[in-house]
Order: C-alpha cells, then structure tokens, then sequence
C-alpha cells in the first residue's frame, strides 16, 4: 500500500516474524491435529451467538464465518456480540449468500413474499434465512464498530425481476436486488 510516495504495510517485519515463527505454527497445526483444550493455541466452537458471555471480551483475534450470516435470526445483535469478543483491531471475514436455499425455484424469489407470507414459510423453525440483501449487511456491520475493508459481491442478473418482488424489496437498489453472494471483511475500530 502506499500513501502520499510512502509505503506502509498491513503487517510489520516484527509482526510477521512473530506470526510466523516455526514453533507458533507448529503449536496450530498442532491444535488443528489434536485438539486440546489446555494449549495455549486453540480452535474452539462456542454458542450461542447473541450472548456477550459466551466468549471472553477483546479475546478474539479473528471471526470468520462461510454462509452462516445469512441464517442470523437477529443480526445486529451477533454482530455487537462479534465486536465485544474482537480485540481492537480485530477482523471478521464472511461470506454470505443471499440466495433462496431452494425455497423458490429462482435463487432471489425469496423477496417475492411479503413479510406476514414470509413468517408462514418458516413457521416454527427457529431460523430459515434472515433475507437481509448485502447493502443491509454492511449496513448492520457498520453500525455494529466495523470498518468494512473489503466486499466482493457476486452478481446474479437473472433472477426474479424487480416488479415480481414484494413491495418491500422493490425500492432496494438493484445492486441488491442481483447480489447473491458477497465476501466481505472488516475489522473492529
């Protein structure tokens, strides 16, 4: 990266060389092969996402997540949840699809039911798919403490035109309304 004829880096000689020093990975391939709960480098699970307690605060050095954000019944909440676990300076990195999950036949036909239709659809369960389109996202992360760094947004024009949709889904700009997918990062101010 440079700036005004300056180079700087993302990562510092001295913080690349503790990162990558030969015992620290040993210790995560290690922790990858055989988990144990006492080594000082671990990989664990924990739940549920809308609870602050579940992890240590400013503990976490990186959350990272391959199409679960999409199934956050209530996002903004794990997403300030997500920011409490984070040290400063943290990063999250997801990729998120916005696609049906094959509940319709077109990938976006999702957003062709309005809201009281869409709470029959998923009924009793206690998460379907939260239908929040990318721009919301980023939104919710932003408001969360994030600095979006990063979103790659893969576009699918053939879905479910605009006049099909909802009328709550309609005024969304149509970068939305064609997004399904988006890998994004960002990182805790």
């Amino acid at each position: 990266l440079t700036a005004a004829g300056s180079t700087t880096y993302i990562l510092s000689d001295d913080v690349l060389a503790r990162t990558l020093a030969p015992e620290r990975l040993a210790a995560i391939r290690e922790a990858i092969t055989r988990p144990d709960r006492s080594s000082p480098v671990a990989i664990r699970y924990f739940v549920p996402w809308t609870s602050a307690r579940a992890i240590e605060r400013s503990s976490v050095d990186l959350i990272y997540s391959q199409s679960v954000l999409e199934h956050v019944a209530d996002l903004p909440k794990t997403l300030a949840c997500c920011h409490d676990w984070l040290k400063a300076g943290g990063w999250m990195s997801h990729q998120i699809d916005f696609a049906s999950h094959g509940i319709t036949s077109q990938w976006n036909g999702h957003w062709q039911y309005p809201e009281w239709l869409w709470r029959i659809v998923v009924g009793g369960r206690p998460y379907l798919i939260n239908r929040h389109p990318a721009s919301a996202q980023v939104r919710m992360l932003e408001s969360a403490g994030f600095e979006v760094g990063v979103q790659m947004r893969q576009c699918c024009p053939d879905g479910m035109r605009k006049d099909q949709l909802s009328d709550e889904w309609r005024p969304n700009p149509n970068a939305d309304l064609e997004c399904c997918g988006m890998y994004v990062q960002a990182r805790k101010r």
